[in-house]
């Protein structure tokens, strides 16, 4: 059974690889092989009842995601919506995409350790589709937004739900992490830009024509704008206060957006307020996405719960027989499974006892965890959702950038030992 669920989950992704020749959608594929999975688990299962009920455990875990994403897929849909994504394309007077690359990079490297990699990418890839024109533009524009994201997120324990996990776990201290990963993880992030930046040097965009607004609509587009960062921001903020998940913050957030809302149209006539509500941007965001998400988690939590995942950790820890090996091979397993359950695993494979807190092994498995993911378009929560705001083809991404994220992420695995030997 373990040798049919593996050849069931290789399809599956083979099926969403190969999306376009197929004309199969990608959360078809991905639905199909989540629940065949699962199915597999079951039946050769013990006690189904008990299979079950692990399912619905993990569910509990993919459901929280997805509630984030929805919530935070929503809220900008609304900062667009009410023309908030203006008041920033604005302010941006280069026409060189060299330049406005290099920009948005470093906004989403930064951003996402003060966010998430996930919030940070669905905002500055919304940002970008609105100031670009062409596909090709808009696809090399996302690729970076997912590498700058991830690498973001890996140095701050807010960043990266893995970063995150071993901060809970007591792995590892904030301060430490910021300090010990700042420069490889920026590493990770610059090299990939400046190769890209040399593919647009000398090219310029066309700014796309302003939509006309009165000044109530720019005062309103301007109040929505501020409260959903402000909101987004909060997020992280009411996590660490609460102890509460990241998605509770989010539905918060979703919540208060929704009241501001309805307060600055409660005097409009109802068609006004129908083109500017919850309930249309519900219905404008890509659900699809979300689908596709919900079918890639549930094939992944199968494969743990299987305990694949254990039995390859404990593999590479018997095979390879060197830490930073072993961080390396689950840096780069990370962009074919989700990070969170090898995180997981190497959490329950390693004590601190053999480990203590800011050992250099937590800070390198944060650093390979999180950034190599970016690897392939489907390794990352970030990827996913770019993908689905972009419609980015599978196969393209794996030509144009997984070589480019696999050289940031072996610039900053050097990086991180040089500064581990010269520490």
């Amino acid at each position: 059974m373990t040798a049919t669920i593996i050849i069931v989950f290789v399809l599956g992704y083979i099926a969403i690889a190969f999306e376009h020749p197929l004309k199969l959608n990608k959360a078809a594929s991905a639905l199909i092989t989540g629940v065949l999975c699962w199915t597999i688990y079951v039946v050769q299962s013990e006690s189904p009842h008990l299979a079950s009920d692990e399912l619905l455990g993990h569910l509990g875990e993919i459901s929280s995601i997805l509630f984030f994403l929805l919530g935070a897929m929503t809220i900008v849909e609304l900062i667009d919506s009410h023309g908030g994504f203006d008041i920033i394309t604005q302010k941006i007077t280069t026409t060189s995409k060299q330049k406005l690359l290099l920009t948005i990079t470093v906004l989403t490297f930064f951003l996402s350790a003060l966010l998430d990699n996930l919030t940070t990418a669905i905002v500055m890839t919304s940002l970008c589709s609105r100031i670009l024109s062409e596909k090709e533009d808009k696809f090399w524009f996302a690729g970076m937004i997912v590498i700058a994201a991830n690498a973001g997120g890996a140095w701050s324990p807010l960043g990266d739900v893995t970063t995150t996990m071993l901060w809970i776990g007591g792995q590892i201290s904030a301060l430490n992490i910021i300090k010990e990963l700042i420069l490889p993880s920026m590493v990770v992030c610059v090299i990939p830009a400046l190769i890209v930046a040399a593919r647009f040097k000398g090219k310029n965009f066309r700014l796309r024509s302003k939509k006309e607004r009165t000044a109530k609509e720019k005062r309103d587009g301007k109040t929505i704008l501020f409260v959903g960062v402000g909101l987004l921001v909060f997020v992280p903020v009411f996590k660490t206060l609460t102890d509460l998940p990241p998605f509770m913050g989010m539905l918060l957030a979703l919540g208060l957006i929704w009241v501001v809302i309805t307060v600055i149209h409660k005097n409009k006539d109802p068609e006004s307020v129908r083109q500017f509500s919850v309930a249309k941007a519900l219905q404008k965001i890509d659900t699809q996405s979300i689908l596709f998400f919900l079918g890639i988690l549930l094939a992944v939590t199968a494969l743990q719960s299987f305990g694949i995942l254990q039995i390859l950790a404990t593999f590479l820890n018997s095979t390879l027989k060197n830490n930073y090996l072993i961080g390396t091979a689950l840096g780069i397993l990370s962009a074919l499974v989700d990070n969170v359950p090898l995180v997981a695993a190497s959490q329950g494979m390693y004590h601190l006892s053999d480990f203590p807190m800011d050992h250099p092994f937590w800070e390198f498995l944060a650093l390979t965890t999180g950034t190599g993911g970016s690897a392939i378009i489907i390794g990352s929560s970030a990827g996913v959702a770019v993908m689905g705001i972009e419609n980015i083809d599978f196969i393209w991404y794996l030509k144009k950038i997984s070589l480019l994220a696999l050289v940031g992420f072996a610039a900053g695995i050097l990086v991180f030992l040089l500064q581990l030997q010269l520490a």
